[in-house]
């Protein structure tokens, strides 16, 4: 298997994962009644499954913590209000709606990001053609919500 289909299994898998996930967190933080305490359970969950993967792949990677660029921490408060959101959000508007607006969010913010090359991703200019292949999937989200 070529690694760019390796690679594009492996999204697929996380892609199906993210709905997934929304639905059982919300559906966890229904029933005891707290969204915050749902996602607290995932994420002591999450950081459990981190940390053996990080001992079996070799932790020796942590010592490199220190001299990292301090914006970069930031990406945990974003899982922490993605979850927090859609743990809130999903059992009162749907997953379907929630996943929608998700993955309308996540167009622009990776074509902004591949654009400008932030965050040392690599540059993809927004051609016509990429904003036209975008705003197409876009349509389509919009499409699976009607009915």
């Amino acid at each position: 298997m070529s690694p760019n289909l390796a690679y594009a299994a492996t999204m697929f898998a996380a892609g199906i994962g993210i709905p997934v996930l929304a639905a059982l967190n919300a559906s966890l933080g229904a029933r005891i009644g707290s969204p915050a305490a749902a996602a607290l359970i995932l994420f002591a969950i999450a950081l459990t499954a981190t940390a053996v993967v990080t001992i079996v792949t070799g932790p020796q990677a942590l010592k490199a913590l220190p001299g990292q660029p301090k914006h970069l921490f930031l990406a945990g408060l974003l899982v922490a209000f993605y979850v927090l959101s859609i743990t809130y959000i999903a059992p009162h508007f749907g997953i379907g709606n929630a996943v929608f607006f998700v993955l309308l969010g996540q167009l622009a913010a990776a074509a902004t990001i591949d654009h400008f090359g932030l965050f040392g991703a690599q540059v993809t200019p927004l051609s016509f053609t990429r904003a036209g292949g975008i705003a197409l999937m876009a349509a389509g989200l919009a499409l699976t919500q009607k009915g």
